[in-house]
């Protein structure tokens, strides 16, 4: 039963042994069928024509299908988590939602997830959330014209960041749509990250599974594999699954040695599960 669920590869964490153009048909080739990407273009927000096409091609060659991506996030690797709140970036930000639907529109992905940015020293939190509501509202406007829709996590580990929690997510979400109209919004649900901010994922399941639009997993506390640690990994698929989430599950968990290791100890772990 397990084994037939829509599994998703990670590529922003698994097969990084490869480089990001020959992450998709690594993963074709280890048996995923579906992959998703955070930003896949670096700390630019405004990526040149052929590294937009060599992106496409690349996954479009392997035959794999991108299931899910993230809008840009500002320099990751710096510790920047979003920049759609930033009055300074949002040409840019929306320059990058642009480049994001013409991916979503080659390659057939709908779904988006929008990291938020930080609170900023200085920056009034109330105006801070007004520009987010706008750069929003022009996301989920462009992504609309795909039939796509802009999701929300919490985010663990980022002191400034505001969406720490399911409530926060859903929040915004409810906020957005009254301040702007806009309804073609949804609440993603990391396992991990809700975890690790003190949440119980099986109860947020429960829940809230008619808003969920898509699932990402991880074991906790270390983020390996499911089997890794000791969440309740198939106690919140069982939730889901009865609260009518028809979706797909994405592992993002960061591989112990190597992604083969960690996806043999994962496939051994799935094997142990039982209806």
């Amino acid at each position: 039963m397990y084994d037939s669920l829509r599994w998703v590869a990670n590529l922003s964490l698994l097969f990084t042994e490869q480089p990001l153009l020959e992450r998709p048909a690594a993963a074709r080739a280890a048996g995923f069928e579906e992959v998703e990407f955070w930003w896949p273009f670096g700390t630019s927000g405004r990526p040149d024509r052929a590294e937009i096409d060599a992106f496409v091609v690349a996954v479009q060659d392997a035959g794999a299908t991108l299931t899910a991506m993230n809008l840009f996030a500002g320099d990751m690797p710096a510790g920047e988590r979003g920049v759609l709140s930033y009055p300074e970036r949002t040409a840019e930000f929306r320059d990058s939602v642009d480049i994001a639907m013409e991916v979503g529109e080659r390659l057939g992905v709908r779904m988006f997830n929008a990291p938020y940015g930080h609170r900023r020293d200085g920056l009034d939190p109330t105006r801070q959330d007004e520009i987010a509501d706008e750069s929003l509202a022009y996301a989920a406007t462009a992504a609309a014209r795909i039939d796509g829709v802009i999701m929300f996590e919490p985010v663990s580990g980022m002191p400034q960041y505001p969406m720490k929690r399911s409530a926060d997510a859903l929040q915004i979400i409810d906020r957005v749509t009254a301040n702007t109209g806009v309804t073609n919004l949804g609440f993603l649900l990391d396992q991990f990250h809700l975890a690790m901010n003190g949440e119980d994922p099986v109860q947020v399941a429960r829940d809230h599974a008619s808003r969920v639009h898509h699932v990402q997993i991880a074991d906790t506390p270390g983020r390996g594999e499911p089997g890794s640690g000791d969440a309740d990994v198939i106690g919140m698929v069982d939730a889901l699954r009865d609260g009518g989430y028809e979706g797909a599950f994405a592992l993002e968990f960061i591989p112990a040695v190597s992604t083969a290791e960690s996806l043999k100890a994962w496939h051994r772990q799935l094997a142990t599960w039982t209806p």
